[in-house]
């Protein structure tokens, strides 16, 4: 079978959930035992930062969704809808409500790291500007989630895929990491003439 041939939708592909159900904004809890993913601590292209989680304490008796590594969290808000693979959370945690919460459901078919590439990719994300709704902010429903066609090469076609995806990424930060010592080496060389310093063009 011709690898691009194969296409599902993502709801039969991967359990679709909304965030822990927070009753307004979630309160921070210094030493609280559960981190909580919101928007802001979502890295396009990078993962979940961690470090910038607010900790909290959970009510209720039931269970939460826990967040697991290779789960997939969706921004379904604003002006860009993108996924990010989430790595191992340092302890139980949860997403917040404006978050969709994505588990691949066979990982033999489908690896988490080239769904949360492809959702970013030009088909994919013209099918979610076709699908937001909304008066005074574009959103989409986990119900067009879940309709979104996902193209499903074979495995091996997948991680040649999502290695490249990497590659890219790596080379573009260090691209980034150049610019800007370039930049600030400019910079010095600008404060030096205008101080009346010898420039230190080495």
């Amino acid at each position: 079978m011709n690898d691009a041939a194969l296409k599902m939708k993502l709801g039969d592909l991967a359990h679709i959930r909304a965030g822990h159900p927070f009753r307004g904004a979630v309160e921070a809890v210094p030493e609280g035992a559960v981190p909580v993913v919101q928007m802001k601590d979502i890295l396009p292209g990078e993962g979940v930062d961690w470090s910038s989680a607010v900790r909290t304490e959970l009510a209720g008796r039931k269970e939460p969704d826990w967040l697991s590594g290779g789960d997939l969290l969706f921004v379904s808000r604003g002006s860009r809808y993108f996924a990010v693979c989430v790595d191992s959370p340092p302890a139980p945690a949860v997403c917040g409500p404006h978050l969709f919460h994505l588990t691949v459901k066979a990982r033999e078919l489908l690896m988490p790291e080239f769904l949360a590439w492809v959702v970013g990719q030009g088909p994919v994300q013209r099918q979610l500007q076709q699908a937001a709704s909304g008066s005074l902010q574009l959103s989409v429903t986990r119900q067009a989630l879940e309709a979104l066609e996902i193209p499903l090469p074979s495995l091996a076609t997948q991680r040649v895929v999502t290695d490249l995806a990497a590659a890219a990424a790596r080379e573009r930060a260090v691209l980034t990491a150049l610019i800007q010592n370039r930049e600030l080496q400019l910079e010095a060389l600008a404060s030096a003439l205008a101080a009346g310093q010898p420039m230190n063009l080495t």
